[in-house]
């Protein structure tokens, strides 16, 4: 059987203390395979932020685990945690993010090059990545040169440059026009099937949920099928 790539077990997380005490996630379990491109549905405030800093390890669960492939995560060090991070997985937000002073390919070399890839092998796989996402003819162009789609596609090619396995993604066509939205979502559906990554995504857009393999949500802190 094919391992998941990222698999939430028996996790709980809570804000407040008391009575004032919000529990977003308790015992949410949820698997996700290589390939398999899922929504994250639910209104704001239910808990989807959350889960993806848990998932993404950029915060800590109250309790449980999150495997990353075959390695449990609840208690890797901070060095282990920011390493496994840095080379499994990828992360798409609402806005770009994008560096304004440097350009499309500069953007998509800088964390290959923090994860200790040469120059040239960085610049090579950014021109892919950049390539395969249509922005062949954009590398030496600055965000600010570029449309609204055009620099979030360069989020997704800085998010996939270290070919990781697992790909979380906030809302990453909330801040785009329909049209625009809908050209990301495909080229970045395209990215996920060829390159076998796993995707789970938040989104508002029960449109382009429907699109992918499943649709999730969370109710009473824990992930159903929506």
């Amino acid at each position: 059987m094919t391992v998941a790539t990222l698999r939430l077990a028996d996790v709980c997380r809570a804000f407040g203390s008391g009575e004032n005490q919000i529990r977003v996630l308790d015992g949410a379990d949820f698997m996700l395979r290589p390939g398999e491109m899922v929504a994250l549905v639910g209104p704001s405030g239910a808990g989807k932020s959350t889960l993806l800093h848990i998932a993404g390890l950029l915060e800590h669960a109250d309790k449980g685990e999150v495997f990353i492939g075959e390695t449990a995560t609840a208690n890797l060090d901070d060095e282990a945690r920011t390493r496994l991070r840095r080379h499994e997985i990828g992360f798409v937000y609402q806005f770009h993010h994008l560096m304004p002073e440097f350009s499309a390919i500069e953007n998509v070399v800088m964390p290959q090059r923090i994860a200790g890839l040469g120059p040239d092998e960085a610049a090579m796989r950014a021109r892919d990545v950049l390539g395969f996402l249509g922005l062949g003819h954009r590398l030496d162009h600055r965000p600010g040169e570029l449309s609204g789609g055009e620099q979030q596609r360069v989020a997704i090619a800085r998010a996939v440059a270290n070919s990781p396995s697992l790909l979380l993604a906030d809302e990453p066509t909330g801040n785009l026009d329909p049209v625009t939205g809908q050209h990301v979502f495909a080229t970045l559906q395209s990215l996920v099937k060829q390159s076998g990554l796993a995707a789970l995504i938040a989104t508002h857009n029960l449109e382009l949920a429907r699109r992918m393999d499943r649709c999730v949500t969370l109710k009473e802190g824990r992930v159903v099928e929506a």
